[in-house]
């Protein structure tokens, strides 16, 4: 199950909440397939204005994406376009909803679970 946790710049994410969901959401399924597009889940976090730094200073056009993934993406043999791709996807549904600005400040990391180490509901997902 593909869960993101995204962190942007309040004053950037509310009123957008709706359309950058959507944008995400397509992003996963356009890398993935149809077939994940109900399994995505969605955490957006907004942080106040100063609490975003680059280089010990604020910043506004920041934003930060963990997606957490079944470490078995890394062990199949198109992993590199697979990453590749995810990373370029959710980096282009952030600047498409909330300013290209954001696209040299938008960091993905993909976190693998074994798939004994996810949980839905207390139970192995």
């Amino acid at each position: 199950m593909p869960h993101l946790t995204v962190h942007l710049p309040e004053n950037r994410l509310t009123g957008s909440e709706p359309e950058l969901v959507a944008a995400l959401t397509e992003a996963i399924a356009g890398v993935y397939g149809e077939w994940a597009r109900e399994l995505v889940s969605i955490r957006l976090a907004g942080v106040p204005a100063g609490r975003f730094a680059q280089g010990g200073a604020a910043v506004d056009a920041k934003a930060s994406v963990v997606l957490g993934v079944r470490a078995g993406l890394f062990d199949r043999p198109d992993a590199g376009e697979l990453t590749a791709k995810l990373g370029a996807a959710l980096t282009d549904a952030i600047a498409g909803v909330l300013g290209e600005e954001l696209r040299p400040g938008t960091m993905v990391e993909l976190v693998a679970s074994p798939p004994e180490r996810t949980f839905v509901g207390g139970a192995v997902a």
